[in-house]
C-alpha cells in the first residue's frame, strides 16, 4: 500500500511538470523574428564598410577629414569661404581650402588642426624613442629615410634623447596647395619642449633636462583628394622662424 502511494503521489508530481513546462515552452518559446543573437563580449561590433587598414597601421587620423558615408557629391565650382581666423581672406591658402571643399565637402580645417597638433607631438617623441614602427605610418618615404639616417646615427653614437612637451601653443595653417587631387597642407607650430640628448654614460651633449624652450616648427602633410584612405602623411619639415 506504502509503494502504491509513494507511485502515485510521484505520478502526480510528473504530471504536473510536464504541464507546466508545456505552458512555458508555448509563451517563452515561441519565436517573433526579433530576437537578439546571444550576446559576445569577443565580438566585434559591425560598423559602416570603410578602408581596410593596412598592417600595423598606427597612423594619427586628422579629424574633418576623408570621405564619410553619405557625403555629398563635390561641387562644380569652389565656393570661397569666410576662413577669418584660420586663414587670410582671398589669400593662396584661404583658396586652397575652397579647392579642398569642392573635393571633400566634409572637410573642415579646424579640426584638422586640432589633429595635426596630436600627429605633431606623437611624431616628435617617436622620433626622440626611436620608435621607427610609428613612424614609417605617418611619414612620406622621403621624411621617414631621413628621420632613419638620423636615429641610425644616435645610435651609432650611442646616444639616447629625452623630449618632453610643456605644451603646444599654437598650430595654424599657413600655406594650402591643390594639385591633381593631391593637397598639402602646411601647418606651423609653436610649441615649448624640455629635450635632451645623452652620451653613451648617460651625460648631457646637447640640450638640457630643466630648460624649457621655445620651438617653432614648419611642416607639411600631404593626401589624394577623394580616395578611401583618410590618413594624412608628413611629407615636408623645416625649422620656422
Amino acid at each position: 500500500m506504502m509503494q502504491d502511494s509513494l507511485d502515485l503521489t510521484t505520478l502526480i508530481f510528473l504530471g504536473l511538470a510536464v504541464f507546466v513546462i508545456w505552458k512555458l515552452r508555448s509563451v517563452l518559446g515561441q519565436k517573433t523574428g526579433s530576437e537578439r543573437p546571444p550576446f559576445n563580449p569577443l565580438a566585434r561590433r559591425e560598423e559602416p564598410p570603410a578602408a581596410a587598414p593596412r598592417d600595423g597601421d598606427n597612423v594619427v587620423r586628422l579629424p574633418g577629414t576623408g570621405p564619410e558615408r553619405g557625403a555629398a557629391a563635390p561641387v562644380a565650382t569652389a565656393v570661397p569661404r569666410n576662413w577669418k581666423g584660420l586663414v587670410e581672406p582671398n589669400s593662396p591658402a584661404a583658396r586652397g581650402l575652397d579647392l579642398i571643399l569642392q573635393q571633400e565637402p566634409h572637410f573642415d580645417p579646424r579640426a584638422f588642426t586640432d589633429g595635426a597638433k596630436v600627429a605633431y607631438e606623437t611624431i616628435v617623441t617617436a622620433f626622440a624613442k626611436g620608435d621607427r614602427k610609428t613612424l614609417k605610418s605617418l611619414l612620406s618615404r622621403e621624411v621617414a629615410d631621413g628621420f632613419e639616417r638620423a636615429i641610425q646615427g644616435r645610435e651609432r653614437a650611442g646616444q639616447t634623447v629625452e623630449t618632453t612637451f610643456v605644451s603646444i601653443d599654437r598650430a595654424e595653417i599657413v600655406g594650402v596647395d591643390v594639385r591633381n587631387r593631391v593637397a598639402q597642407v602646411t601647418v606651423r607650430y609653436l610649441s615649448k619642449l624640455i629635450t635632451a640628448t645623452r652620451g653613451p654614460q648617460g651625460q648631457v651633449v646637447d640640450g638640457s633636462p630643466e630648460k624649457v624652450v621655445d620651438v617653432t616648427d614648419v611642416w607639411t602633410f600631404s593626401r589624394t583628394l577623394g580616395s578611401r584612405d583618410p590618413n594624412w602623411q608628413l611629407v615636408a619639415t623645416e625649422a620656422g622662424h
